[in-house]
Order: C-alpha cells, then sequence, then structure tokens
C-alpha cells in the first residue's frame, strides 16, 4: 500500500484532474452533458479503488490535509464575486429569481427530509440529498459532508457526489425540453430560428493592456487577500462554533471575500482583479473535487441506491412543475422561458449546467440577454450564500 504525504496527494489528484479532462473530450456524453472533468477523473480513481477493495487490497491511503484549504479557498472567490453593484444591474430581476430560488432550495430539503423518512433514514439525508447537493453541486455537497459525518450520517462523501451526479445528468436532461414546452405552449415570441453567438459569463478572459509585472503583482494581490480572507474567516468561524453554530468551513471566508469586494467596489483601494480571482478559484475548485472523490469509499453506498433514485425522480419533477412559476414570476415571455431552463438546470446540479441548457435554447430560437444576465448571477454567486444559510439551519434545527 502506498503512503502518500499531501504533496504527493494532490499531484495524483492533478493527474486524475487531466485525465478527466482527456475524458471529457474523449466521450461525446460527458460534453453534452456537462459532468465536470473533476469529477470523471477523480471518480475513475475511486471506481479502481473500489475494484481493488472487493478484492481484498487497498491500494493507496492519501493525506488530504490540503483538500479543506483548496476547498475554502474556492468559495472564498466566489465571496470576492458576489459584487453588490453586479445585482444592481438588473436588481429586481436578480432579487426575483434568487428568491424563488432560495424558496426552492427550502422545498428540495422537504422533499429530501420526506424521503428520508420513507426510506426510516438518518433526517440529515434529506438534507444532504436536498439543497446540498441539488443546487449545491459536488462542491457544496462535499463541503457539507464532513459536518453530516460529525452528525452520525454515515458515508456522507460518497451520497454527496453520488446524488450531485445525478443531478447534473437530470438537469442536462430535462432542462431544455422543459423551457421549450414553455416556449411552444405560450407560442412565445422568439428572436429568430438562427444561431447565436452567446458570451459565456462564467468563461476567464484575461484583461487587456496589461504588461507581464502587472499581471504578476495582479496575481500576488489576488492570492495575498483570498489567503487574509480565509485566514479571518477561520477567526469568524472560531466565534460562530463559541456560539454553539454547526456552519462549514468555509463560511467566514466567503463573508470576508464578499465584504472585500464590495469595499473594494466603493472605494478602489485594492484593485482586485476579478478574472484572476476567478482563475484561482476554479483551479482550487478543480483540484479539491479531484481528491475529495479519489478518496471516496463507494462500498458505503451499499442499499442507498432506491432512495437516492427515488430522491431524484422528486426532486426533478418538483423543479419541472416550479419551472412555470418561474417563467410567470419573470415575465411570461421568451427570455422567462430561457431563465426556466436554466432554473432546472442549476437547481439540480451546477451554473455550468444552467448556461450550457440555456445556451442550447438561444442557439435555437435566438438571443435571450436578459436570461443570461440573471440566471449565471444568481446560479454562480448568490444562491451559493443563501443555500448555505438554509443547509446550516436545517441542520442545527435537526441536530
Amino acid at each position: 500500500m502506498l503512503q502518500l504525504d499531501a504533496v504527493e496527494t494532490v499531484a495524483l489528484g492533478g493527474l486524475a484532474l487531466l485525465g478527466g479532462y482527456a475524458l471529457c473530450r474523449a466521450i461525446p456524453f460527458l460534453r453534452r452533458y456537462n459532468i465536470p472533468e473533476p469529477v470523471v477523473g477523480g471518480l475513475v480513481v475511486a471506481l479502481i479503488v473500489l475494484f481493488a477493495h472487493r478484492q481484498g487490497t487497498t491500494l493507496f491511503e492519501l493525506d488530504t490535509s490540503l483538500q479543506t484549504p483548496l476547498m475554502v479557498a474556492f468559495f472564498t472567490t466566489l465571496g470576492v464575486n458576489a459584487s453588490i453593484s453586479l445585482m444592481r444591474v438588473s436588481g429586481r430581476q436578480v432579487g426575483i429569481f434568487l428568491a424563488l430560488a432560495t424558496g426552492f432550495a427550502v422545498l428540495q430539503n422537504v422533499i429530501g427530509l420526506g424521503v428520508a423518512s420513507l426510506f426510516d433514514l438518518h433526517p440529515l439525508f434529506g438534507v444532504l440529498v436536498g439543497s446540498a447537493t441539488m443546487a449545491g453541486g459536488p462542491a457544496t455537497g462535499l463541503a457539507f459532508a464532513p459536518l453530516f459525518e460529525e452528525a452520525g450520517l454515515v458515508g456522507a462523501e460518497s451520497i454527496a457526489i453520488t446524488s450531485a451526479m445525478a443531478g447534473i445528468v437530470a438537469g442536462g436532461l430535462i432542462g431544455g425540453p422543459a423551457a421549450t414546452v414553455l416556449i411552444r405552449r405560450w407560442r412565445l415570441k422568439t428572436p429568430g430560428d438562427h444561431p447565436v453567438e452567446v458570451a459565456d459569463p462564467t468563461e476567464i478572459v484575461l484583461e487587456p493592456g496589461q504588461s507581464e509585472a502587472q499581471r504578476e503583482f495582479g496575481a500576488l494581490k489576488s492570492i495575498v487577500f483570498i489567503l487574509v480572507a480565509m485566514w479571518l474567516g477561520a477567526w469568524i468561524g472560531k466565534g460562530f462554533a463559541a456560539l454553539g453554530l454547526t456552519l462549514p468551513a468555509y463560511i467566514g471566508a466567503m463573508l470576508v471575500g464578499a465584504a472585500v469586494r464590495n469595499i473594494d467596489d466603493v472605494t478602489g483601494w485594492i484593485g482586485l482583479s476579478v478574472p484572476t480571482v476567478e482563475l484561482i478559484g476554479n483551479v482550487s475548485l478543480a483540484l479539491f473535487l479531484s481528491i475529495a472523490l479519489m478518496n471516496l469509499k463507494l462500498w458505503e453506498l451499499a442499499g442507498m441506491a432506491v432512495p437516492l433514485a427515488f430522491n431524484l425522480f422528486v426532486q426533478a419533477a418538483a423543479v419541472v412543475a416550479f419551472c412555470v412559476v418561474v417563467f410567470r414570476a419573470m415575465g411570461k415571455d421568451y427570455d422567462a422561458a430561457v431563465m426556466g431552463g436554466g432554473f432546472v438546470g442549476f437547481m439540480l446540479g451546477t451554473s455550468a449546467n444552467a448556461i450550457a441548457v440555456m445556451r442550447t435554447l438561444v442557439l435555437r430560437y435566438g438571443s435571450a440577454p436578459r436570461a443570461f444576465l440573471v440566471a449565471p448571477l444568481v446560479g454562480a454567486f448568490f444562491i451559493d450564500f443563501s443555500n448555505a444559510l438554509i443547509i446550516t439551519g436545517f441542520m442545527n434545527f435537526l441536530k
């Protein structure tokens, strides 16, 4: 058995990540349904470990001490991206869409608790397969998994990734058809049946007109302030713990990151580079997911297949039905229908899922600029804040 230290574990995670990219390029299904590359690479390693376990062999033991810092770094960058000034660009629409997403996240946990009760499982199973993995995706599910384990839910990491992966596939499959039904049912006026180039709001674009020295200093500044936010966030987390609140490790750093970003928006003192912060966050997330998945003990999922499948069916049916509510609340027009498709995408998976669903729709029916402003802002940034509070609230109520 190999004993890997922290650096060797990250190195193996990086190799698994590169393997995930190769598989996603080679297999069309993985590209079509936006299965994240870190998930693919990490799961391949986890499946190899599962096969070896069934043969009575342990391949390696990982030192995952750097897994949590990578996770906290990612969520800190999400906090830095949560700019109030962005929300003001289309404030009323963003506010309504966020309120709908937040309300549905609560409903996802209620559904999950019902499924847990039906199958006589730990109540926290319902929260984990609710908004923690449906609206939260793999990152949020895995971030909260240690807290669920501490509260008595065995195999929380394996449950989290299985639920999140199933949600991503379901969201990719049904988001487009749900919006298409709305467009046809209401005979909505569309911009036209022709391909349209749509800017990806999550795409990293290097800032023009900067010298190499300026880019290096901007990267250094971003890394330093992310580390400072993580440092201060750890103290905030200790304060919450002293009050008896169960919170994931990233909440404090996320709040500090948001405060730094909005102070910087007003004063311009720091001059943080948003593309650089996003780049750091994306790399941290990819490595975190890859390491977390490699360390999964998939044999712990025995007996969970039926509850997980039933929960996914009910969650999917609920989000498709709620899509009509989103459509009506957002204006009952073509943009609102596209937003409905995006809503399905990120409430069952990730913001990347939502963008892919909406992109497919606009390539067929024409551009939807309002949808591409509102849905990514809520799905990529603001829902993570409200969802963390919702999950924390349910956990503290149920413990």
